[in-house]
Parts: C-alpha cells; sequence; structure tokens
C-alpha cells in the first residue's frame, strides 16, 4: 500500500510503520485469523482496516482520536501474521504507532490512574504480590465494583503464593553440556513462582548451567504494547546492559509475551546506536520449549519418567508464542515426549484468549468474551490437565475454566516435564 508516512514521522520508527503498511495488498486472508473481528464482524476491527486507519491518521487525513477505539480493541495478538500471505509485519506497525501516538493522546483521570498503576506495578513482582494479595481480601466484592475495578479481582487466583527468588547461578548436574542467562520475569514471579522454579530444575537436570544476570527487569513489552516508549526504552537498554549475549549459550525466557517483547529490541530501536547491540542480544533469545526442543531433537535431553496412568493434556498456544514467535511444534513434542501422554488440539486453537498483556484490564468485555470462547474450547476436549507456556493465558485461562466449575489442572509446559522428571505425573 502506497504511503508517504516518513515524511509526516521522520526517523526509525516511521520507517518502521511505513515499511508495514507499505507490505499490505489488502487481500483479506487476516480477517478470520483476528478475533475482535470474529466477534464484532467491524471491518475496521480487522488487521486490514486497522492498517488502513493507521495510514491515514499517520499522513494526517483522520483524526488520532476517531481511529482510536478500533486501534484499541487490537489485543496484539499477531495471528493475522502467522495468517498473512504478504508478510506484513502488522506487530511492528501496531507497536511503533502506539508509541508514537500515546503522548498525543488525551484520557480521562481514571483512564490514566490506572495506567499508570498497571505500568508501575506489573514490572515490580514485589510490588505486584502485595497488591494481589491485598485484592485477595477485596475479591468477594468482585460482583458489584465497577469494571475497571472488578476485571482485575476476577483474574485472581484463588491463592496468592509466597515468592520464590531465582538463584543467581543454578549449576548443571552431571556433566556441563550448556550456559544460559534466564529472564526471571515479573508478574509471574508473584502468581506463579514455580513456573521459574520448575524451569530452573529441568535445565540443572539436563545438564545445563543457568545465570540469572543483576541488573535485569521487566523485558519492556507492557510498556511497549500500551503506548509508553519512553518507559519501555528505560527498561529495554537496562536488559541490554544486563545481558552480554557473548556469555550464554542461550537467552531463555519461559513467558511467551517477555520473550516476544525481547525479540522486538531491535524493532524498537531502529536507527538508533543501540540497534546492533540489540539485534546480538534478540539472537540469542529464546522460549523455553524451544531450548529444551533442541536437546530433545540432537538426542540429549534426559529421559523422564512415564506417567502414572494414560494423561491427556490440552496444549494451549500462546499467541506471543505461537504467532509472534513461531513456536509451535516445540511445546508438543517435549510433551509428547513423555510416555503415556496424549497431547490434544484444542478447537480454535489459534484464537487468542483474551489476555495479552494487559488487554483483559483495558478491555474486559472483550476480553471476557474471549476467555469464555477459549475456555468452553478447551474443555470440550475433556482433558485431564491443560498445558501453555505464558503467564497471562494461564491466568485468563485458569479464571474461566473455574468459572465453568471445573477441577481440571493449568500448568505451564515445563511444569509438566519437570513433574515427569520428579515420577509425579
Amino acid at each position: 500500500m502506497n504511503n508517504d508516512i516518513p515524511a509526516h514521522v521522520p526517523g526509525g520508527q516511521g520507517e518502521v510503520m511505513a515499511h508495514a503498511v507499505d507490505a499490505c495488498v489488502h487481500c483479506g486472508f487476516c480477517l478470520p485469523a483476528c478475533p475482535t473481528y470474529a466477534l464484532l464482524g467491524d471491518e475496521m476491527d480487522s488487521p486490514r482496516g486497522r492498517i488502513i486507519l493507521m495510514k491515514e491518521v499517520l499522513e494526517g487525513g483522520l483524526p488520532l482520536m476517531d481511529a482510536a477505539p478500533h486501534l484499541d480493541r487490537c489485543l496484539g495478538c499477531m495471528g493475522c501474521v502467522t495468517a498473512c500471505p504478504s508478510g506484513v509485519p502488522y506487530g511492528e506497525l501496531i507497536t511503533a504507532f502506539r508509541g508514537w501516538s500515546e503522548p498525543q493522546r488525551t484520557r480521562s483521570p481514571l483512564d490514566r490512574a490506572k495506567r499508570y498503576a498497571i505500568l508501575k506495578a506489573l514490572p515490580a513482582p514485589k510490588l505486584f504480590s502485595v497488591a494481589a494479595r491485598i485484592g485477595q481480601f477485596a475479591k468477594p466484592l468482585a460482583p458489584v465494583l465497577p469494571d475497571v475495578l472488578r476485571s482485575p479481582l476476577d483474574l485472581l487466583p484463588e491463592h496468592v503464593p509466597a515468592m520464590q527468588p531465582s538463584a543467581k547461578l543454578t549449576p548443571a548436574k552431571g556433566q556441563k553440556r550448556g550456559r544460559v542467562a534466564f529472564l526471571v520475569g515479573c508478574a509471574q514471579q508473584a502468581l506463579a513462582p514455580n513456573f521459574n522454579a520448575a524451569t530452573l530444575r529441568v535445565l540443572a537436570r539436563n545438564g545445563i548451567e543457568v545465570v540469572v544476570p543483576d541488573g535485569q527487569g521487566c523485558c519492556g513489552a507492557a510498556a511497549l504494547h500500551t503506548g509508553a516508549r519512553d518507559e519501555a526504552l528505560k527498561l529495554v537498554r537496562a536488559n541490554l546492559d544486563a545481558f552480554n549475549p557473548d556469555d550464554y549459550d542461550a537467552i531463555l525466557s519461559n513467558a511467551a509475551g517477555c520473550g516476544a517483547g525481547l525479540k522486538e529490541y531491535p524493532m524498537v530501536l531502529h536507527g538508533e546506536p543501540d540497534e546492533a547491540r540489540a539485534r546480538a542480544f534478540a539472537g540469542k533469545v529464546m522460549d523455553i520449549s524451544e531450548y529444551l526442543n533442541g536437546l530433545l531433537l540432537d538426542g540429549t535431553l534426559e529421559p523422564v519418567v512415564p506417567a502414572s496412568k494414560p494423561l491427556k493434556i490440552a496444549y494451549h498456544d500462546a499467541c506471543h508464542l505461537a504467532h509472534a514467535q513461531g513456536v509451535k511444534a516445540a511445546p508438543r513434542a517435549l510433551l509428547r515426549h513423555i510416555p503415556g501422554v496424549t497431547v490434544l488440539e484444542v478447537p480454535e486453537g489459534d484464537l487468542c484468549c483474551g489476555s495479552a498483556g494487559t488487554y483483559n484490564l483495558e478491555q474486559p468485555e472483550l476480553a471476557t468474551q474471549l476467555g469464555v470462547r477459549k475456555a468452553k474450547n478447551i474443555l470440550s476436549t475433556t482433558p485431564d490437565l491443560i498445558a501453555s507456556g505464558n503467564i497471562g493465558c494461564h491466568t485468563q485461562i485458569q479464571s474461566h475454566v473455574r468459572r465453568q466449575h471445573s477441577a481440571v489442572p493449568v500448568m505451564h509446559t515445563v511444569e509438566v516435564l519437570d513433574l515427569a522428571y520428579r515420577g509425579e505425573l
């Protein structure tokens, strides 16, 4: 699609957006892959429609606030990226656009306060844990509270576990076969600390030394995807300083959203002095399932104890793992590596669960519709267990599965593997 965006938005981010718009040929393959189009049936709430809206705003032909409602409803799930035959980097476009447009927007005091609270609490695990524990006491009041307060309370688990700080160095067990750096994440340290504990145990069991570098912090994805570009840049540069890619075989994340965020660093810093450093960093980033599947493929993954009985596991594709990172086969292969496990495919498996970072806090009605739809599709497979690879999906799915009066456990893929290694599956 021809455009003159760089004339209106000079610099690296203008180039990023212009390249994405130019790649779109209006074919429409993205429409059925878009969750909001599936719910609303409105062309302007589809990737193709949003690309046109962003182009018109960037070129000065449409007021930002006329386009904002449709753009705000985008989950950023990247389902359209997988479906697009032209390779349109839609994720780069919507992320860069939000960073460009947010400083120009006028928001209500309540909306500003909500966004401020989200961006301060999510990257700070200890603060988030305190907030979650306070929320436990307010949870019974959720039905009578406004959406802005009810939505985060509805997502809280029945019990907020104690945080488990990750060791700075986890030595390999037996023969050392690799050395990796590990991003410990933010909200999951408060909501699901066993994700990290299981990750460290599984890696060590396979002869991998794990380093948790000092100075690391939030990946910056929440800030970046909500348009808080200046805040995101601080977090991005802090992580570039903390992780020296030359020191490790890989830089691992066990949260799909974080891993995708880390891989976006070159785009975020396009045209800036740190771009080359960001590319070297992003080139080492891998999801935990991707890394472990590499060991499986080369025959060095340690054997596991068979499941105690036949086990049906419904695997949910986290959008930022399947679509943003293109990792779909690896987690399934790891689960099938466990004798006695059958992996179930979920109907509409490519459709987002509605979590999408802060989406279920900013668009609670649409997020709830998608959460209900996802939970029903998963439960229709009659699984014994549900597995996924992202804290946001885990929280959203667990919440909606429980609302449908199901006690099927929801776990991270690496937690399942960890139980198999310990003979507890």
